[in-house]
């Protein structure tokens, strides 16, 4: 899994931008709007957080300027009818500060900016992502503390293990709810035995 690439803009074409290594490898990553407005002349160095995507006809690369903008990314495909290239929209209009906004002024009406995203949709995802950026402090901060932590390794380990959140998060929330002190291996069993134990 490529997370992180690091060297020198070698072209543009369309959101895709060439990074050749120091290695003499060459990536084409797909950035947000914001990221390539703030893009550097080509031969300049360029560092980016990335997020790769499988599917049976491509991999393809994602790249941000922060690790919070691929995290928010890889929430965001999470979310049914929410793929690669709507979360990157996404992105390209919001920054996860603003998502959070969002999220804590109970408001979905600024989604329909996004390209391809009607009212009704822009409420579909919404309420999928009050859940995603549920973890959130009063102040409306991204909830980083070991408990906050622990919740989004183990909600990201079940998702990867086909579980969706809306099934899997009640489960970790009730879990970390009973010992807070937990580990993520140790939240990750107990939350496997009582998804298992639901079927």
């Amino acid at each position: 899994m490529i997370g992180y690439l690091e060297g020198r803009v070698a072209g543009l074409s369309g959101n895709k931008c060439l990074i050749i290594t120091s290695g003499g490898v060459g990536y084409r990553v797909a950035l947000p709007a914001q990221t390539l407005q703030a893009l550097p002349d080509s031969g300049q160095n360029l560092a980016v957080y990335t997020k790769m995507m499988v599917r049976e006809d491509a991999i393809d690369l994602y790249g941000f300027a922060t690790e919070e903008e691929m995290q928010t990314f890889a929430k965001l495909v999470t979310i049914s009818k929410v793929g690669a290239k709507t979360a990157l929209a996404i992105l390209s209009l919001f920054r996860p500060d603003d998502l959070r906004r969002m999220v804590s002024s109970d408001d979905a009406s600024e989604l329909v900016r996004v390209p391809g995203i009607g009212k009704k949709t822009a409420q579909h995802i919404f309420l999928e992502l009050k859940d995603k950026l549920g973890t959130l402090n009063p102040d409306g901060a991204l909830d980083v503390s070991p408990m906050g932590q622990t919740m989004n390794n183990v909600l990201d380990g079940l998702a990867g293990l086909g579980y969706a959140e809306k099934e899997s998060l009640p489960v970790v929330r009730e879990i970390l709810k009973n010992d807070p002190n937990l580990s993520i291996a140790e939240t990750l069993r107990l939350a496997l035995k009582k998804l298992a134990g639901s079927k």
